[in-house]
């Protein structure tokens, strides 16, 4: 899909509560159709030719459908010492370059896609003043640049990219993209559970915030976690299930699993760890 230099203009906020009460087994059903309104209007985007007067106008039918959740995005990084205008601009701009990137004929979910995209697009506002160590300039640059490689890698292969892959879109021996995989690890966001502001305040960063938006924060968190879990090995993947969606000991998960309760004990550790940091570091 051509790119196309655009103005992201704040639309006004809706009130959307009333559209996620229901069912918790999927998406209601305006939900659904809002959804299915999108892969529409993205289908049609792709097959206007480049310069069509109407593009413009379905991509800002697009952002303004998607805008809330870009917004709900910068909320969660406010009272950092950035403006929440700016935080929202930056998400924003994040929804556009999804927009333009987005490729539906490879079947992905829009929304699974764009989250990332707006998450970078407002990590790399505080990316200067958020490195947890000191990391050489040129892997500060580079961060960018990897996490939309992976992001379109993940969209159009259906699964995350190898150190080799990644070395080979980057133009980098595997060595340096290691390096830069180590480098990006060290950038973090300051927790919302860590004490935040003068030394003697107990007050956390979380605690800060405002009231959230509980509708969205449910279609935010559930994407994340449809994103997280695709990375997950399908046998650890499975574990989990049976222990959180299927109700089972860590004992019956063994017996049906054919592993040790010390084995399946350790698995479900190291999944959690793992989908804590994923979750983690999309908000």
């Amino acid at each position: 899909m051509a790119g196309t230099t655009t103005t992201v203009k704040h639309p006004k906020s809706k009130n959307r509560h009333h559209q996620h009460a229901g069912s918790r087994s999927g998406p209601p059903p305006d939900r659904q159709e809002e959804r299915s309104r999108a892969a529409r209007m993205l289908a049609t985007l792709e097959r206007m030719p480049e310069g069509d007067p109407g593009a413009e106008d379905v991509r800002r039918q697009l952002v303004e459908m998607h805008a809330p959740v870009a917004r709900h995005i910068a909320r969660r990084y406010r009272n950092r010492g950035e403006p929440l205008e700016d935080l929202q601009q930056a998400a924003l701009v994040g929804l556009m370059k999804a927009i333009n990137g987005f490729d539906p004929q490879f079947g992905k979910d829009f929304m699974a896609y764009a989250l990332p995209m707006m998450t970078g697009e407002v990590k790399r506002h505080f990316r200067d003043r958020t490195w947890a160590v000191r990391v050489p300039r040129k892997h500060q640059e580079k961060r960018a640049e990897l996490n939309r490689t992976v992001a379109e890698f993940t969209q159009k292969e259906g699964r995350s990219p190898t150190v080799k892959e990644i070395a080979v879109a980057l133009e980098m021996t595997e060595e340096e993209t290691i390096e830069l995989l180590d480098a990006s690890a060290a950038y973090s966001a300051l927790s919302l559970d860590v004490p935040y502001g003068a030394e003697d305040e107990d007050t956390t960063l979380g605690e800060t915030l405002g009231e959230a938006d509980a509708a969205i924060e449910r279609v935010v968190d559930h994407e994340a976690l449809m994103v997280a879990l695709e990375d997950i090995p399908v046998r650890e993947r499975r574990i989990l299930l049976l222990r959180f969606f299927g109700n089972m000991t860590q004992a019956e998960i063994a017996d049906r699993v054919g592993l040790s309760q010390m084995h399946v004990s350790r698995l479900l550790a190291q999944t959690l760890q793992t989908l804590r940091v994923k979750l983690t570091e999309e908000r």
